[in-house]
């Protein structure tokens, strides 16, 4: 397949820019792949599709406040700062994305928090990238949840509020290193899980930081050609072995969301069970693949030529999907990280 075959039209008025309140009240489009029948719902719903023996496998992630605001040195110049990803937590330097980049040259000095907070670009890894070294020692994460903003989509057009550091949460979110949220799992209220446990359906938790490469542009029509950025992940022997037993006893795994998918399909053995592992990973998942480990996808609607659009694709079929978001549209679903739902059977 090739990028233009993920080409599609959306209205910008679908794109959301607001969750809905109480979250488990989007809607949720429900897709049959063995019939290839479509049904609208609630995503309450979803608690009908479970049964005993299941696993419902989600990433538990938490997104930092990783938009920093400062002023650079003798100019005074209002600089925007990203933070990517920790490289070394003792000498607390970052990969960051800098914003004007004209102005930030290594040397350069950017102030926060009225210069209480500072750091030094130490190099330049992009034409928007940047090295940079912090002077703060101690618990430099306590820091950035008081004085950063909360990273929303760049196609969410408006400022982040004290609201968003809520509701661009997962209410299981543990584990902080994600620049996105994984979007899927935002429909999920605590009650909404105790109902789902109390079918005997058993929630595991695996991790994958979500970085700023969910949202990067694929740039080559061969498929092949595209290089993924690397995320963290981990699965722990405890998960291994509740989604194993899972799949021996003929249950579904329910998998929320791309970024969980990937983490699960970066650890499979040859006999197509799950291994326990933690490491970096670039896997880019499109069509065609063989998922392994996941029986059933619960996805959010997702942006046009991305990697997400495409293992969606690769888990439902192509022409299939492409079906569904165009009923989608007409019927005015909401559309990326504050949007509807989607139940892939």
């Amino acid at each position: 397949m090739k990028l233009s075959d993920f080409k599609y039209p959306l209205p910008r008025n679908l794109i959301a820019k607001h969750p809905v309140k109480p979250r488990d009240r989007s809607r949720m489009m429900v897709m049959n792949r063995e019939d290839e029948s479509i049904e609208d719902h609630k995503f309450t719903d979803i608690l009908n599709y479970f049964q005993k023996g299941d696993c419902l496998v989600v990433n538990e992630t938490k997104v930092f406040q990783a938009r920093l605001f400062g002023k650079k040195e003798k100019t005074n110049a209002k600089i925007e700062v990203f933070l990517l990803r920790e490289l070394n937590a003792e000498e607390n330097i970052w990969d960051v994305i800098v914003d004007p980049a004209r102005k930030v040259r290594i040397g350069n000095k950017i102030f926060f928090d009225n210069g209480k907070l500072w750091c030094e670009v130490i190099d330049n890894t992009t034409s928007r990238g940047r090295t940079v070294r912090f002077n703060h020692k101690g618990d430099f994460f306590k820091i950035i949840e008081r004085i950063g903003m909360t990273p929303l989509p760049h196609y969410i057009k408006r400022d982040p509020t004290d609201k968003d550091k809520e509701s661009y949460q997962t209410v299981y979110a543990r584990v902080l290193g994600a620049v996105a949220a994984p979007t899927a799992g935002l429909h999920f209220t605590r009650q909404l899980l105790k109902k789902i446990q109390a079918k005997g359906v058993r929630v595991v938790p695996v991790l994958l930081h979500v970085g700023l490469g969910t949202f990067r542009t694929v740039e080559v029509e061969d498929l092949t050609k595209h290089k993924m950025d690397s995320e963290y992940y981990e699965i722990t022997p405890e998960a291994t072995n509740i989604i194993n037993k899972t799949i021996d006893a003929r249950r579904n795994v329910f998998v929320v969301g791309t970024s969980t998918c990937r983490a699960l399909e970066s650890s499979v053995t040859s006999d197509g069970h799950l291994k326990p592992s933690k490491g970096w990973t670039d896997k880019f998942i499109f069509p065609p693949y063989d998922f392994k480990i996941a029986d059933r996808l619960i996805t959010n609607f997702h942006l046009p030529e991305s990697t997400l659009l495409m293992l969606a694709s690769a888990f439902s079929g192509h022409d299939f999907l492409m079906r569904a978001y165009k009923k989608a549209i007409k019927e005015g679903y909401r559309f990326y990280s504050y949007g509807d739902a989607m139940l892939m059977l």
